[in-house]
């Protein structure tokens, strides 16, 4: 089996950053794996992702302590804090939060750097099955946001068994997901890091696991996507995605340049969703303890576009404490159908007020219209006849009931989806 059958359909889950950042503690895990499995998981959302820094005892926020002392095992590997992750204690390791997640039902994820410990260099500790050092694979290609790595020199053999390392470590605790960061596109370098993308697909090949690669931060550069296709499953189109209309409105241009490379297995990434309760130890975005500052009509146009254009969809708040509407956006079954069997999709039209993308799955086609005006308006009868068809009923997904939309008013930052 080839890594693109490990995710036939764009992956669904929760990831700790957006309300968390990097401190999140194993029982807020925990706690979120139970509602998922309770209320999400017969909707297809199956994935619990640990976000940066599970290493970092005194890990706060989403500021970083810079060159802070981490957990690491005796080869050079990154281990849970334990005093953020009990039950990581006596060199268990995620294994027993992965297999609590699994029982659930669901799947386990985590973030990674790219990358050997900074610390390891400077200690000189082993890699395992060699006896070079991590002073001999490391280079000097740093993360110009986050001080704890050195890149890995691939071109050594050493550097690829350190990676291999690392991977089947993950994967003897149960690891489903692995998400990578400063490695799809990195500020300092003006490129993606490809011989490290290519080591760790190796790595995970070598595992044997349907482990889903996704690639961070953004934005994946346009001339690497054939690579990008070929390594990983997911890869971002941006840059850290917040609450702030601007950002959502940009997104449209980031779906219409990578519509062409998604594919069953190959999934370009419009970044997490920022909704619900958000920032309760993150001082990104809104800043602070807050709810999402998107409208309504915002989420509904956000959700809209991530659905039709096929983004892995990883929700970023809170689960618990979730809101009725939030949660409806999550479970509307008519949406989540025809976002998991869509076989084609683009953008089809664009001025300054309007956008409008058709996608098609095996029996079924289908449109969403785009309001990005700052006024609610009504649709113009040459995009309505030319997409929808003169006094044609059609079934509005979030409504979930048949309507005809001549004369139809869509709010401002609004959007409509319909099945024709």
């Amino acid at each position: 089996m080839t890594f693109l059958y490990f995710a036939k359909t764009p992956p669904m889950g929760w990831n700790s950053w957006d309300c968390y950042g990097a401190s999140v503690r194993e029982e807020e895990v925990r706690e979120h794996a139970l509602f998922m499995s309770k209320h999400l998981k017969s909707y297809g959302w199956e994935y619990i992702v640990v976000d940066i820094q599970w290493a970092e005892p005194a890990a706060k926020s989403t500021r970083y302590n810079q060159f802070f002392p981490l957990n690491m095992d005796d080869y050079s590997r990154l281990i849970p804090a334990e005093n953020r992750f009990p039950s990581s204690s006596n060199g268990q390791g995620f294994k027993a939060l992965g297999e609590y997640i699994h029982q659930l039902g669901l799947k386990f994820g985590i973030h990674i750097m790219r990358g050997i410990p900074r610390q390891a260099v400077h200690q000189n500790t082993a890699i395992k099955g060699t006896d070079k050092r991590a002073r001999d694979i490391a280079l000097n290609n740093i993360c110009p946001w986050n001080s704890d790595m050195y890149g890995v020199n691939v071109d050594l053999p050493e550097g690829q068994l350190y990676y291999d390392s690392l991977i089947e470590l993950y994967a003897s605790w149960g690891v489903d997901f692995i998400k990578v960061d400063d490695i799809a596109y990195s500020r300092l370098y003006d490129d993606a890091h490809k011989k490290e993308i290519a080591a760790i697909r190796k790595a995970i090949d070598k595992t044997k696991r349907p482990i889903v690669l996704s690639l961070s931060p953004g934005p994946a550069q346009l001339k690497n996507g054939t690579f990008l296709q070929d390594h990983a499953n997911m890869w971002r189109l941006t840059d850290d995605f917040w609450d702030h209309w601007d950002a959502l409105y940009r997104m449209f241009d980031r779906a219409a340049e990578w519509v062409s490379y998604v594919r069953p297995g190959n999934w370009p990434d419009c970044d997490m969703l920022p909704l619900g309760h958000i920032g309760i130890r993150a001082v990104d975005g809104g800043g602070g303890d807050n709810w999402t500052s998107f409208t309504k009509n915002e989420q509904y146009l956000l959700m809209t576009l991530w659905t039709i254009f096929q983004s892995p969809l990883m929700y970023g708040g809170t689960l618990p404490d979730i809101d009725d509407f939030t949660l409806s956006l999550f479970t509307n079954e008519e949406v989540l159908d025809m976002y998991r069997t869509l076989t084609y999709r683009r953008q089809a039209y664009r001025d300054d007020n309007w956008i409008v993308w058709e996608g098609r799955s095996e029996h079924n086609e289908y449109i969403a219209l785009f309001n990005v005006g700052d006024s609610n308006l009504e649709i113009p009868s040459e995009l309505s006849n030319r997409f929808i068809g003169a006094n044609k009923v059609v079934r509005d997904l979030w409504g979930n009931k048949d309507t005809c939309l001549e004369k139809q008013i869509v709010n401002a930052h609004g959007a409509i989806l319909i099945r024709k």
